[in-house]
């Protein structure tokens, strides 16, 4: 497998690029190989596969986290249409803590990215019917499900969609803003 690894400006969260083969048949990809992964310096091991279509532009999922023991590294991509994903850091002791990173992962970009245990994470669906598949290293635990309001002014995100535009769970409208957030990390 060959793949491409960078960090973003919190470096512990990177963007993965697999291989792609095409013809004319269509394409071939290994998108994940826990060799080459440890090659590349991420050695984790994935436990559970989860997937998410989105029907509509505009939806968002998140911010969530499990706290321990079920904390999870999630290894998100894209197979149909494209998401703006965003990574928080909710590591109390790091300098970058409450910052965020994003980028845009797409089925066309054929990128993935990794966001690591400390982080909440969230995405906005950017065109419909998206379809997310993602790799946690510990399984869902719904005591342990937590997450962080989305729109927290605190948190400076400029998600590319409107507050009444966005599509959202009862449950994602009524998260805690980080300044109320317990320290899970």
């Amino acid at each position: 497998m060959s793949l491409t690894v960078e960090s973003l400006a919190i470096p512990e969260v990177k963007i993965i690029r697999p291989r792609k083969h095409g013809d004319a048949r269509g394409f071939f990809s290994e998108t994940y190989a826990k060799k080459a992964f440890a090659e590349a310096g991420i050695d984790l091991d994935f436990v559970q596969d989860n997937h998410a279509f989105s029907a509509t532009k505009g939806t968002v999922r998140g911010l969530h986290f499990q706290s321990a023991p079920f904390a999870q590294d999630k290894l998100v991509r894209v197979v149909r249409g494209s998401i703006l994903d965003v990574a928080v850091d909710l590591r109390r002791a790091s300098p970058t803590y409450g910052q965020h990173v994003s980028a845009v992962i797409s089925a066309d970009e054929w990128n993935q990215i990794l966001v690591p245990v400390g982080f909440a994470h969230g995405l906005l669906t950017l065109e419909p019917d998206t379809e997310v598949l993602y790799k946690v290293t510990n399984y869902y635990a719904p005591q342990h499900d937590l997450g962080l309001l989305w729109n927290d002014p605190a948190l400076g995100i400029a998600w590319p969609v409107s507050e009444a535009d966005a599509v959202l769970s009862a449950k994602d409208k009524a998260q805690p803003r980080l300044a109320d957030l317990p320290a899970y990390f």
